[in-house]
């Protein structure tokens, strides 16, 4: 069997069950679930309070925060495109904001130190022309934590972010993000504003079975930060998107560098982390990226693993009722164990560099033993073969060296050290000295190799 084909039947019931007990233990007038497995979708499911009008795939759902990792996505584009850097003050893009100081790297993964929401009427629930300017968003002291020094949430943050968009765009945002990521993604069913068909968002009571309609308000300014309306057809694209990138919209290594925690948990938050525009969690040893949202009356949440290559969209009609994040997380998880992804077939490189070829096999940081291997286009893989290490990857460069791209070496270089007769004498890494043999006597390792060299105990 190959991973392209239908799931099992005990997998899709698993599935319908999920969602069955999300919709009726969270009361929630409805909810929507799809599951994508190696870029296709593999199953969807919905469950209803009005039988026969089920929502499906195409019925929007407004999907809150999700709508943050859109907003990142075209900043991260105009870095691609050198009209700023991540490390840029706002200030020097957009100034007067009274928070010119925190960098745009900051923004996006909520270590600015912003508020965590507007002043006063809380802005989800009241119309965008209430803070008609950045100032009515950001209040008197939109300051409560010290930039750059940990994560703290914030819905202005967002706000921030979409006026630079417009501002080095010259466009509005939602125009942008039309143009920029959903026409080339194909994602026509993702709106600023609700297009039928659409579920209509409801309140709960909390205790009695008994709905209170909510209002749907244009979020102004705020809408870079929770304004749009999808489905679960093209969250999935979205979610495929962010797992391989599309040079259309934004090359592989920029969504890979999204992916990355930007900034320490909160004190007791370790399973989870935030990347740039993207919620980073660890569930039983698997690593989930997405996001989730809510506005008044909807609740969402997508979760994919790039590992698994599967994916999982959950949309519901309630302020609060199913934990979406958790029923997303679950439904990716039955498809991942149930149905483990099929490896694709071993094959060979293309081409054999002689050069480097006599670079494998092990090598030693003191008596730490390593095993270098070959990766596609010249890079290169250090793994430990005994006892603790760090394994990392590594990318070609130019100049005949290698740049680390995870872990502890990440960004660091390392570079075959020559002697006198052209042939490799050692691997530095970062000033670590990698030899052929447990501190090679041959080698300039440092510090030198006692004379006497390797001995036993005597009595």
């Amino acid at each position: 069997m190959t991973s392209s084909e239908p799931l099992l039947p005990t997998t899709r019931r698993a599935l319908l069950h999920r969602v069955a007990t999300a919709q009726a233990e969270g009361r929630t007038p409805s909810l929507v679930a799809a599951v994508q497995r190696d870029g296709q979708i593999a199953w969807s499911g919905a469950r209803s309070c009005v039988e026969g009008h089920e929502p499906d795939g195409d019925t929007q759902f407004r999907i809150g925060s999700i709508t943050k990792t859109f907003t990142a996505v075209l900043v991260m584009r105009l870095r691609d495109e050198g009209l700023i850097d991540l490390d840029d003050p706002l200030e020097k893009h957009l100034p007067g904001t009274g928070a010119g100081h925190v960098t745009v790297f900051q923004l996006l993964g909520h270590s600015a130190g912003l508020a965590a929401e507007t002043p006063a009427p809380w802005w989800e629930r009241t119309p965008g022309t209430t803070r008609p300017e950045l100032a009515d968003v950001l209040g008197e002291g939109p300051l409560i934590h010290r930039s750059g020094h940990g994560h703290h949430y914030s819905n202005p943050g967002y706000t921030l972010l979409g006026s630079l968009v417009e501002k080095l765009r010259g466009d509005t945002w939602d125009e942008v993000l039309r143009r920029e990521i959903l026409e080339p993604l194909g994602m026509d069913r993702t709106t600023p504003q609700a297009a039928a068909p659409h579920a209509g968002g409801w309140a709960v009571h909390p205790w009695a079975d008994v709905m209170l309609p909510e209002p749907a308000e244009d979020l102004g300014l705020m809408a870079p930060a929770g304004q749009l309306w999808s489905t679960t057809t093209d969250l999935l694209r979205f979610a495929a998107f962010l797992a391989r990138g599309d040079e259309r919209v934004l090359r592989a290594s920029s969504v890979e560098e999204m992916r990355a925690p930007a900034a320490p948990p909160e004190a007791g938050d370790w399973d989870g982390a935030y990347g740039l525009g993207l919620q980073v969690v660890r569930r039983k040893s698997r690593t989930l990226l997405g996001h989730s949202g809510s506005l008044p009356g909807f609740l969402a949440a997508l979760w994919f693993s790039v590992e698994d290559d599967v994916a999982a969209v959950v949309l519901s009609n309630a302020t609060s009722g199913p934990l979406t994040g958790a029923v997303a997380a679950d439904l990716l998880e039955i498809v991942a164990e149930a149905e483990p992804r099929i490896p694709e077939p071993w094959r060979p490189l293309p081409q054999v560099d002689e050069e480097l070829l006599a670079l494998t096999g092990p090598w030693y940081w003191g008596t730490y033993v390593y095993e270098l291997r070959l990766l596609p286009d010249r890079g290169i893989e250090l793994v430990p073969l005994r006892g603790a290490g760090r394994s990392a990857r590594f990318r070609a460069c130019p100049d005949g060296t290698w740049k680390g791209l995870n872990g502890y070496y990440a960004g660091e270089t390392l570079r075959a050290v020559r002697a006198e007769n052209g042939t490799v004498d050692h691997l530095d890494l970062g000033s670590f000295v990698f030899t052929r043999e447990p501190y090679d006597r041959t080698a300039a390792v440092p510090g030198g190799v006692d004379d006497e060299g390797w001995r036993g105990l005597s009595l």
